[in-house]
């Protein structure tokens, strides 16, 4: 049995939706009640790298993902312009949902908690999820046409 947390929280870009964002709202959305999704902003989104889509996009492109995907699923969306986002004050929050790349922003998380006084989240590791040439799949490899959003390689 999978423990299940009122609340839990998870983050991205989601500039091209695929299976390694699937496989971390998958994960959310089984552990958590609700679940609040951090969207990088235009500006914290562009200051990282590239992105096609602006911010209203990519959230409009999500919520047809989570209605698609995710049978009543109970999520809000919030907007981020740093790392950490609401996850360092929120005191509601249990669990905090991160691929296995970004593990150490939950520990700086956690220790941004703790100097604060607020209890530390659980921190919930998901794997990435590889596409048919072994390498992770992410939305830099789709926007460069190398791989599709399943992870299926492009050939030129």
């Amino acid at each position: 049995m999978v423990l299940k947390y009122s609340k839990v929280a998870t983050g991205g870009t989601f500039d091209e939706i695929h299976l390694g964002h699937i496989a971390l709202l998958s994960k959310a959305f089984e552990v958590g009640t609700n679940v609040i999704i951090g969207v990088s902003s235009d500006e914290f989104a562009e200051a990282k790298g590239k992105v096609i889509h602006s911010y209203d996009e990519r959230i409009t492109n999500l919520r047809r993902t989570i209605r698609s995907s995710f049978d009543d699923a109970r999520f809000q969306i919030v907007k981020l312009n740093t790392t950490y986002g609401p996850a360092v004050i929120s005191e509601g929050v249990g669990a905090l949902i991160v691929s296995i790349e970004r593990a150490t922003v939950g520990y700086e998380i956690n220790k941004i908690r703790v100097i604060r006084g607020i209890s530390p989240l659980s921190i919930i590791i998901v794997d990435m999820v590889r596409a048919e040439d072994g390498k992770p799949i992410s939305s830099s490899r789709i926007r460069a046409g190398q791989i599709d959003s399943r992870g299926k390689l492009l050939r030129k």
